[in-house]
């Protein structure tokens, strides 16, 4: 057997949960992985996960991408990253995570201006021009 056959095809069990989660390109590294796993963000099946748990087709997987929850279940095993079509067909998004998101990307959307919030802060162009012509000294020689 050859060391590049056992390297794409996934164990006897299924591959590692960090490998999975970056062949199905939920994250770009697999030390990214493998950081969200550790801060506790990926859960497996209701139950918090170690990166080197291995994945099994049918797992229901919960995890954070950023600020948005997603809740997936396993529908095919890879070790390697492919083209982003075969890696969207390793699960398939739950119902109410899709509508979470949805929602979500909709408040995002209608959320106000942050930098409308801002009353104070440095000033502009024209403020800068007010401030030079104004008399700086309080004491008149009048």
């Amino acid at each position: 057997m050859s060391s590049h056959a056992s390297r794409t095809s996934p164990g006897p069990d299924g591959p590692r949960l960090d490998k999975w989660l970056w062949a199905a390109r939920f994250f770009k590294t697999r030390a990214l992985a493998v950081e969200e796993i550790g801060k506790g963000r990926v859960t497996v099946n209701g139950q918090a996960a170690k990166a080197s748990r291995e994945v099994r087709v049918g797992d229901m997987i919960r995890l954070r991408q950023g600020q948005v929850d997603r809740e997936v279940r396993v529908a095919g095993l890879s070790n390697v990253r492919g083209p982003a079509p075969e890696a969207q067909a390793l699960y398939e998004e739950t119902a109410d995570s899709i509508a979470a998101r949805e929602r979500a990307a909709e408040a995002r959307r209608l959320a106000p201006e942050p930098a409308s919030t801002i009353e104070q802060g440095r000033p502009t162009k024209q403020d800068r021009r007010r401030l030079a012509d104004w008399d700086r000294w309080s004491a008149s020689i009048d």
